[in-house]
């Protein structure tokens, strides 16, 4: 595969756009089906050439469906939609008139605006996830390691497969980095990029699906094929509210493997739910899944699986599994160090099995990953402390990250050093936890500036270091607030000793840190090396 900048995956997707018009009339019948048209004009001879919920780009003859946003409604734009040059609107309630007089376009009024969007976009696009075996990934943790596990699983049985998640998209072979903080995007843009993997020849699309993808009806609409669920621990309350209903949002992939059995121009896809049986949120996953219809495999250590790992071995470089399948007992050596990688790597083994994929082909696959970007990424320039730049952004993660370099650190001689912050706008009570399990595990705790958004990142910082305190640490002594994050970053290497491991947690593969009124170009691991040789530490960088 090759790496590309972004106007390449642009390039792809405008050459998938459909050439012709469609007729508006076309997509009421799918609205009322999926119990979503409350009301419409008439609009026979009216017809669309896109779907946008940005007026900005409602311009051609494009439909603009008008989403109330958190910070924004989407309603206050029709007319702007109107005057850019948009067909048709589709909104939750009336503008002005039916027919307004100022803009003379039609507006359909639908009971969901959200899910409305969806629909229209798959709509738009042909319904490419019909053409495409669609395996989504849901979890708190593990979802971006286990997406690229599956996709070189699928590439090595024979599928060429894309790809959509945090770190990259991958369209026909060409890959991209993100330079966005969103894993599923909106659904044209999802439907856009599902339709050139289609163009693109690939046969089948890993999906990293969040939760909030799946709260905000972003993947309404496609037709998913096997679902895989990592963990769920604490995050993303700030959407959610509660843990329960952030459990049941990611509950919705697996009643969403609703229907029958697709057949693509590869292959028969069965409905597959692989779920890891050693998380306590398990059954749930496991019911929706049966109700739906799917072939459970389950995998980890708990009785019932279908997986199952039966002995481990792990160095600094490599994770050695023996495992027993239904297809029979296998082994993998993966090029990935941390333990956790077990259930990531026994995830698409299951998964394989669920698809009957060639078993020998599937640890291949596994065994060809080198590594994920900003994911346990070690950064050596001779120095004699050890740097890993890691995504780790909850408490659980970062909790699993730090227990599993602890004893590497205490073994060399070290102890920890860690610098992470929290993202602004985004669920709170994790903040003084994170300082609590940093603080419980490391001999210096320095809370820097993650994405503070519109919220004051000092106080963010202040929060962090009271949990660490909490711990134990002393707040300006081993418990520290550093907003500027490579400050903070150069703090936590001059403090380190021989031994010692600094952990750089929570930006991972990130490319800016998001303020209120602008994005700041960052690369861990790139601050991480430069702030190295500044202090005469340059071997391999």
């Amino acid at each position: 595969m090759t790496h590309t900048s972004a106007s390449a995956i642009d390039a792809l997707v405008a050459a998938a756009e459909p050439a012709a018009p469609k007729p508006l009339a076309d997509l009421l019948p799918r609205l009322d089906r999926a119990g979503l048209l409350a009301d419409a004009p008439d609009v026979a001879g009216a017809t669309v050439s896109g779907v946008t919920e940005d007026s900005r780009r409602a311009g051609g003859g494009r439909l603009f469906v008008a989403v109330p946003g958190f910070h924004v409604d989407g309603h206050g734009y029709v007319r702007a939609a109107a005057a850019a040059g948009a067909s048709a609107a589709l909104v939750e309630h009336l503008v002005g008139h039916r027919v307004d007089a100022v803009t003379d376009m039609p507006q359909i009024v639908v009971r969901d605006a959200r899910a409305a969007l969806a629909v229209a976009a798959a709509w738009w696009y042909g319904d490419p996830a019909r053409e495409l075996g669609v395996i989504g990934i849901t979890g708190t943790d593990g979802k971006t390691t286990t997406s690229f596990l599956a996709a070189a699983a699928l590439e090595a049985a024979g599928l060429a497969t894309g790809l959509v998640g945090t770190v990259e998209t991958r369209v026909g072979g060409t890959r991209e980095r993100h330079a966005t903080h969103v894993t599923t995007p909106g659904a044209p843009e999802l439907q856009a990029t599902l339709r050139a993997m289609v163009s693109a020849g690939d046969q089948a699309a890993v999906l990293e699906t969040t939760s909030h993808a799946l709260e905000l009806g972003r993947v309404a609409g496609i037709s998913y094929d096997a679902a895989v669920f990592t963990n769920l621990t604490h995050e993303h309350l700030e959407l959610h509210g509660t843990f329960e209903r952030y459990r049941d949002a990611k509950v919705r992939l697996f009643e969403m493997l609703a229907g029958q059995a697709k057949t693509t121009a590869a292959r028969q896809w069965p409905k597959v739910a692989v779920i890891n049986l050693d998380d306590a949120s398990a059954p749930w996953f496991v019911r929706a899944a049966e109700a739906a219809g799917a072939n459970v495999v389950g995998y980890g250590a708990a009785a019932g699986a279908a997986v199952r790992p039966t002995r481990v071995q792990e160095d600094a470089q490599r994770l050695r599994i023996a495992y027993d399948a239904p297809s029979g007992p296998g082994e993998v050596s993966l090029r990935l160090a941390g333990r956790f990688n077990v259930h990531n790597s026994l995830a698409v083994v299951a998964l394989g099995e669920g698809l009957g994929l060639d078993p020998a082909s599937v640890r291949a696959g596994l065994e060809a990953v080198t590594g994920v970007p900003g994911r346990m990424e070690r950064i050596d320039a001779g120095q004699p402390f050890g740097v890993i730049v890691d995504y780790a952004h909850s408490p659980a993660s970062l909790e699993t990250v730090l227990d599993l370099l602890g004893p590497v650190a205490s073994a060399a001689g070290g102890g920890l050093i860690v610098v992470f912050g929290s993202a602004g706008e985004r669920d709170t009570a994790k903040r003084a936890v994170m300082g609590r399990v940093a603080g419980e595990r490391c001999r210096l705790v320095i809370a820097a500036d993650e994405d503070p958004r519109g919220e004051d990142g000092a106080a963010i910082v202040a929060e962090i270091v009271a949990g660490a305190v909490s711990a134990g640490r002393i707040a300006g002594v081993d418990a520290l607030g550093i907003p500027d994050r490579r400050a903070a970053i150069r703090e936590a290497l001059a403090r380190a000793r021989p031994g010692d491991i600094v952990l750089l947690a929570g930006k991972g593969h990130e490319a800016t840190i998001l303020y209120a009124d602008h994005a700041l170009p960052w690369d861990e691991a790139v601050v991480a090396r430069q702030t190295l040789a500044v202090m005469g530490w340059s071997l391999g960088g």
